[in-house]
């Protein structure tokens, strides 16, 4: 009996202790990573995943470009595809826009030009008809003084010559508007850079005359004259001025210096354009300026505040005027007071095309003795081209 007992006694100790040694070890088993197994592995077998906390996951996603720190893989994130730029546009050759412009040109005009040949190639031309040429000459814009020069060498003429052939008329007329339009003032508006700066233009005018359109279009003409342009938004009164001139610079590859703080100094924008314009080495340097009324003194003398800045870095090669054509007379009282303040060098003339007042480019030329350079007719994006005294006169005889 007792070894009965003795024997029970150890069969039970035995029992117990692989019971605490399986328990041991499954604890020991549970504590262990999943991936920690070292030994052999099948090439067919995947690697084992582990499994990454909830921060971490937010951060791989919050820094998609960062390198892992682990071999893990890491979430893929979809990022937007990347837009190349618009490329820019390649403006139409300058000369070739003339023939398209003439064209224009004579159907606007054709009342100047028809009238007065209507008038010369009369059997009889009295007094009653001179009178009549003189008024369409003034109705014209041509202005007092070179419509009497006018009338006055074609009496003349008819007196001496005595013809009526229409090809004759047509000549005797052309030759006269020639000398009024005068082809010897020079009209270059295409600077050359000089040795260590570039080119500085200044482009003033009255509200409404289109000064920020038409830099924008005289960029595409220096463009494709294969000119390195900058643009400078000195115009910081007109919130959408700036961004506008923007956009016409960009069209074409053309940089724009602007402000971000709507009212800045317009003077300091000028300043800060021409010297990123001598840094970047262009050819051209172009300043848009906020439109004034003539009469506003204040105005007009930040107008010549900003040439004075300018001129501290470099010098103010040109000073473009832009009018109105269809303003006719009044265009001539506003020439005067910008002539007076900036020195004004060159007249662009917008919209041409839509009057039959041609005489205004002899009328602004003999106020100012200054030519009138470019001149727009239309709203196409090419529609400015260089002004040529012939193609002119003959379009308003065409």
């Amino acid at each position: 009996m007792p070894e009965q007992l003795t024997l029970i006694i150890i069969l039970i100790a035995v029992v117990a202790v692989l019971g605490i040694g399986g328990a041991f070890f499954l604890l020991r088993s549970n504590k262990a990573p999943k991936d920690t197994y070292t030994g052999p592995r099948d090439s067919n077998d995947p690697a084992p995943t582990a499994t990454l906390e909830p921060e971490a996951a937010e951060a791989s996603v919050s820094s998609p470009g960062a390198a892992p720190e682990t071999a893990l893989e890491s979430p893929v994130v979809e990022m937007p595809e990347e837009t190349e730029a618009p490329a820019a546009e390649v403006p139409e050759p300058v000369y070739g826009r003339l023939a398209r412009l003439r064209a224009r040109l004579a159907k606007s005009n054709t009342a100047l030009g028809k009238g007065l040949l209507a008038l010369l190639s009369q059997d009889k031309i009295d007094e009653d008809v001179w009178d009549e040429i003189e008024e369409t000459l003034l109705l014209a814009d041509l202005g007092t003084e070179p419509t009497m020069e006018l009338v006055d060498a074609l009496r003349e003429r008819v007196k001496v010559e005595g013809s009526r052939d229409p090809q004759r008329v047509h000549d005797m007329l052309r030759e006269e508007l020639l000398k009024l339009v005068d082809p010897t003032m020079d009209r270059n508006f295409i600077p050359e850079r000089h040795k260590d700066r570039p080119n500085v233009i200044m482009v003033v005018g009255v509200n409404g005359v289109g000064k920020t359109t038409t830099i924008g279009k005289m960029a595409r003409v220096l463009v494709a004259e294969n000119k390195d342009v900058l643009l400078g938004a000195a115009d910081t009164f007109r919130a959408a001025a700036a961004e506008q001139l923007a956009t016409w610079g960009d069209r074409v590859g053309v940089p724009t210096v602007k402000s971000d703080v709507d009212g800045a100094d317009p003077a300091s924008v000028a300043f800060e354009a021409v010297r990123a314009g001598i840094e970047q080495e262009v050819d051209i340097v172009m300043i848009d300026t906020a439109g004034r009324l003539q009469n506003k003194v204040g105005l007009m003398d930040e107008l010549g505040k900003i040439k004075r800045v300018i001129e501290k870095q470099a010098t103010v090669d040109e000073v473009l005027l832009v009018l109105d054509a269809t303003t006719g007379q009044n265009g001539l009282t506003q020439a005067k007071v910008f002539a007076e303040v900036v020195n004004v060098t060159g007249i662009v003339l917008t919209k041409l095309d839509g009057t039959a007042k041609g005489g205004i480019v002899v009328a602004i030329q003999r106020q100012l003795g200054v030519p009138v350079k470019l001149v727009g007719l239309g709203e196409g994006p090419d529609d400015l081209a260089p002004f040529d005294a012939e193609a002119f006169v003959d379009a308003l005889l065409d």
